[in-house]
């Protein structure tokens, strides 16, 4: 049953101010001048953006593709041959190695960065770049450590830049519809949430990438095309070896973030918007054997978060490596439970991503009117943002503290801790950034630089 017309305007202003609030204000309602989207549908060259590429192979490379409608001046990858593509597409645009460089020669030429280097990366050159006024978009989870995580969104708000994460289905219909569904009341308070991954998949034989695995012992020669010594940045020194790389760094507590950092910014971030979510007030996981070279194999953590206004407390529990929650009993027979995916438990039912289950109560909801606007696109949300428009929906503020939040699981994952928290959960003080019950946990929040490198 649904309120009254004149209490469902009331709530339907709230929802999107909620919304926005949240960091997902999206450009699609903005009005933004003429003069600074061009004319006619298209955007004179004189204002386009100067974006450069940091990290611009793989991923890299498809971020560019996402802004390419401005000008790409310049780029910046540790191995030129397998950024050889997408040196190809922007025959244009200078060429480094070392992106301190880069932005030291290019300072005058460039309003915006793009960041797709290996998580260990991401926050010396992200920061870099905002404190030069540069505006950043970054790919997820943003940076490896919760400290870095904080100290990007300060940084941003310091130097007044435009920023966005590369966690694309935050500008999605599904997560907009999530959102309402939850808000409209479709299955009453929720209390409790499942979101789950199939990734690594597999482990040591992994179809994504290794974990669970040690390094190795073998030394080979480093290509030539590779500078070893900057692709290491800020991480340990150790000899290089094609375990490393391309994209296998993630399972690598020194490179990546393992399954979680590659997917919860992606898949806990509606979840986030929905329930209203900010600092947890208990962390703890239960995993598969850990070492101190790489993620576990597969992981289970479990996040607990306190009431927010009229909302009840929440337990949120991240699966990955394949595991998921029980199938629910509302799933018909013969429906697909996918290895990826969000399951809502409220007072009133059980919403799988974003419809209601069994199937007949999702046909029988009325859903509500559309009360958060729809997002022109995650990339031109930022590029609106950089000419003076909205911020866009994942911005660092937003951002950040969702990957605080996520990267705190990691903590409670780590080899060192693991006699300690399979005893107790971690309590955690959002605010002052520490663990308040286990302190040597607190060493893990961030970690030191290799020296030359430093925020």
């Amino acid at each position: 049953m649904h309120t009254s017309d004149n209490n469902k305007n009331r709530s339907t202003r709230l929802s999107r101010r909620q919304f926005l609030s949240a960091g997902a204000a999206v450009a699609a309602f903005t009005v933004v001048p003429r003069h600074v989207l061009g004319g006619a549908g298209q955007t004179p060259p004189s204002e386009k953006l100067n974006i450069a590429g940091i990290g611009v192979s793989g991923r890299g490379g498809g971020v560019l593709q996402g802004v390419e409608s401005q000008n790409i001046v310049a780029l910046c990858d540790v191995d030129w041959a397998h950024a050889a593509g997408t040196f190809k597409r922007y025959p244009n645009a200078r060429q480094y190695k070392d992106f301190r460089v880069m932005l030291d020669k290019e300072a005058k030429n460039i309003d915006a960065v793009t960041v797709a280097t290996p998580d260990h990366v991401h926050a010396v050159a992200a920061i870099a770049a905002m404190k030069l006024g540069k505006h950043v978009y970054c790919e997820k989870p943003l940076t490896h450590s919760v400290f870095e995580a904080r100290k990007m969104a300060e940084v941003a708000r310091e130097m007044k830049v435009a920023t966005q994460m590369g966690n694309q289905g935050q500008a999605s219909e599904e997560t907009r519809l999530m959102c309402e569904f939850i808000w409209d009341g479709a299955i009453g308070p929720v209390r409790e949430v499942h979101v789950w991954t199939d990734r690594p998949l597999n482990g040591i034989n992994a179809v994504y990438w290794p974990q669970g695995v040690d390094r190795p012992k073998d030394t080979p020669p480093v290509p030539e095309t590779l500078d070893w010594d900057l692709w290491l940045g800020p991480a340990p020194e150790r000899p290089y070896h094609p375990a490393y790389l391309p994209f296998k760094w993630r399972g690598w507590w020194d490179f990546g973030t393992g399954a979680l950092g590659d997917i919860g910014c992606h898949r806990i971030d509606p979840i986030f918007r929905a329930l209203k979510l900010g600092h947890p007030t208990s962390v703890e996981a239960a995993c598969t054997l850990v070492n101190s070279e790489t993620y576990p194999v597969a992981s289970m953590v479990h996040y607990k978060f306190p009431a927010r206004g009229d909302l009840p407390p929440v337990k949120l529990t991240w699966y990955d490596g394949g595991m998921r929650p029980p199938r629910p009993e509302e799933l018909e027979d013969g429906r697909a439970y996918g290895t990826n995916g969000i399951l809502f438990v409220g007072d009133k039912g059980k919403m799988l991503e974003n419809r209601l289950i069994p199937e007949s109560k999702m046909k029988e909801y009325k859903a509500p009117p559309q009360s958060i606007p729809r997002s022109p696109g995650h990339f031109e949300e930022w590029i609106r943002a950089c000419k003076g428009g909205e911020p866009a929906g994942s911005n660092f503020d937003h951002a950040g503290l969702l990957a605080q939040v996520v990267l705190l699981g990691n903590v409670v994952l780590r080899p060192e801790l693991k006699e300690t928290v399979n005893r107790t959960p971690l309590y955690w003080d959002g605010v002052n950034m520490k663990f308040t019950n286990v302190t040597e946990a607190n060493q893990y929040l961030q970690r030191e630089y290799r020296k030359g490198w430093s925020l």
